[in-house]
């Protein structure tokens, strides 16, 4: 309560039958700044979280990606001699589209090519980017047979 002095009021019983008033009205002026701070401490830790999700899931299209242009024909060693002492992925089948669309994925998601900043122009290029990303790994898991899938 505040300990300030007021004019004396014409009616003696007017701090009496105000106080209701008051204490609500103080009441609501700190729950409302208390609950200003905690609406901004709710939204960045809610901001982080989705954060940490968007990129997660761009670096698990970044790490396909990489196993699937791994898997490409073109990309595998020449020399398969000891190949039966290691375990190894069958390679995908020799498609030039195919190859297109694994290459397009990585440079959609690639971890030198995402902007890490927090303005609104790099968060929508981010977004949109995982979202393209998205549909072409929908396309190469059709490809592919939908092998990804199971491990997602």
């Amino acid at each position: 309560m505040s300990t300030e002095r007021r004019p004396p009021s014409p009616d003696l019983f007017d701090d009496v039958l105000n106080v209701e008033s008051r204490l609500h009205d103080a009441g609501y002026n700190d729950g409302l700044k208390d609950g200003n701070q905690a609406g901004i401490v709710e939204g960045r830790g809610f901001g982080l979280q989705k954060g940490f999700e968007k990129f997660l899931e761009s670096g698990r299209f970044a790490g396909k990606a990489i196993v699937w242009a791994n898997r490409l024909p073109s990309k595998r060693p020449a020399n398969l001699d000891d190949a039966g002492s290691e375990k190894t992925l069958p390679p995908l089948p020799n498609n030039a589209r195919l190859e297109k669309n694994i290459e397009t994925l990585y440079s959609l998601v690639g971890p030198k090519v995402l902007s890490l900043e927090n303005s609104d122009a790099s968060v929508q290029d981010f977004d949109d980017r995982l979202k393209k990303a998205e549909g072409k790994a929908r396309i190469i898991e059709r490809v592919v047979g939908g092998a990804g899938r199971a491990s997602s």
